[in-house]
């Protein structure tokens, strides 16, 4: 933490300090970094391989292979999933004192979210080029369109400081690590049961194609499918602009939301 108190450095360079340090725990530890690559394949693999002969005799998956149709949605769970870890991590540096140092060192209240999201931003990118190589093996076509890739990496990012946003205010509003599960879990099933992840939206009930619109996992996924998944050519229904605005509404949100609670957290300590 000397480096913290010894200088007043700026937002970026804060935020550099606080991404070097988790990035440093998540590869130091073997059980994380195992746990965060294995995930991803094992979701493809069985979850795909399982799912797609049922899905694709049902005309579930479009023009292409079921595998492609579901991974822009395991790749939001992945994302979601380091949004919860980023979330457990700052409940953790709560609990032993550490985040009191980050309170007290002289730097900008938003270099704590931006590091912490930066890091889990980094991890779900590590948890996406996982999927997409696991994808690509078992059938899966990717577009290799630098403007395309682009895009696609636009609409991660945002999402993934949007919910990494969410999951930092829930754990500032909590010292118990149960309770901070029990809020965030809640999260888990709708994101991707209540959205077009795994099945397209014409095939939902009505109420459902409703809700989804809400969901911004959503505008994640059909915004993948229209840039670098062309195995899933088709199935899109929302227009790219409408998919970028969204993600980035939802990312301003998140981190704003984020910001306000570690700024609370500051008053009343």
């Amino acid at each position: 933490m000397n480096s913290l108190t010894m200088k007043t450095p700026g937002l970026f360079r804060a935020s550099g300090i606080l991404w070097q340090k988790h990035m440093l725990k998540f590869f130091q530890n073997g059980e994380e970094l195992f746990g965060t690559m294995i995930q991803p394949i094992l979701w493809v693999g069985l979850f795909g391989l399982g799912m797609g002969g049922l899905a694709e005799a049902g005309g579930m998956a479009g023009q292409g292979s079921y595998v492609g149709f579901m991974l822009p949605g395991i790749m939001a769970l992945s994302l979601l999933g380091g949004a919860i870890g980023g979330g457990m991590a700052w409940l953790d540096e709560r609990s032993k004192g550490i985040a009191k140092a980050y309170m007290a060192a002289p730097i900008p209240r938003a270099s704590i979210v931006a590091g912490n999201l930066a890091s889990t931003i980094s991890k779900g990118v590590l948890q996406g080029l996982v999927i997409l190589l696991v994808g690509t093996l078992l059938g899966a076509r990717l577009s290799l369109a630098p403007m395309e890739i682009g895009l696609a990496l636009v609409l991660l990012l945002f999402f993934a400081v949007g919910f990494g946003g969410i999951a930092l205010s829930l754990a500032s509003a909590t010292e118990d690590l149960m309770a901070y599960h029990a809020m965030i879990m809640l999260l888990n099933l709708p994101v991707l049961f209540l959205s077009n992840a795994l099945y397209p939206a014409a095939s939902m009930p009505g109420w459902m194609q409703v809700a989804i619109r809400f969901n911004p996992t959503t505008y994640l996924v059909d915004g993948l499918r229209q840039t670098i998944l062309q195995s899933a050519a088709g199935t899109q229904s929302i227009p790219l602009y409408l998919c970028l605005a969204a993600t980035a509404g939802f990312a301003l949100f998140g981190f704003l939301l984020a910001r306000s609670s570690i700024s609370k957290q500051t008053k009343r300590k």
